[in-house]
């Protein structure tokens, strides 16, 4: 059975390289599911799950955004940030949510609603990643 390598770089560095059968992201343009011997293809993705199957088991992950690239079974993700669902921290995804959810609220001419609007998109997407 084929494969697609997928490597996963953030500013830190590599998050991570695996193989897996399916690559499951969410795109600008709505959800993909990526299998091995996939037409080329580079989109933006925005915050949201994406999936694999490593080793025989499904896993999940939140994605903050970033860039995809696909070609020859490698994929090149390039994120801000990546969570696996197993190391997202629900209190601290719960606090950030509260904190978006308040600046939203405020009348504080100083806050900068877009921001605040993408820190309260990537809260509940951790928390909706977290189950």
């Amino acid at each position: 059975m084929s494969m697609i390598h997928c490597r996963i770089v953030t500013p830190h560095g590599v998050y991570k390289e695996l193989d897996t059968s399916i690559l499951n992201i969410e795109t600008q343009d709505g959800q993909r599911g990526i299998l091995p011997e996939h037409m080329p293809i580079v989109t933006m993705l925005r915050i949201g799950k994406m999936t694999t199957v490593e080793s025989g088991k499904r896993m999940e992950y939140a994605v903050t955004g970033g860039l995809f690239y696909f070609r020859d079974n490698s994929a090149e993700i390039m994120v801000d940030a990546i969570e696996n669902k197993d190391e997202i921290d629900v209190e601290r995804a719960i606090a950030a949510k509260i904190r978006a959810e308040q600046r939203l609220q405020s009348n504080d001419k100083n806050v900068d609603q877009v921001r605040a609007e993408i820190a309260l998109k990537k809260a509940l997407n951790r928390l909706n990643v977290k189950g």
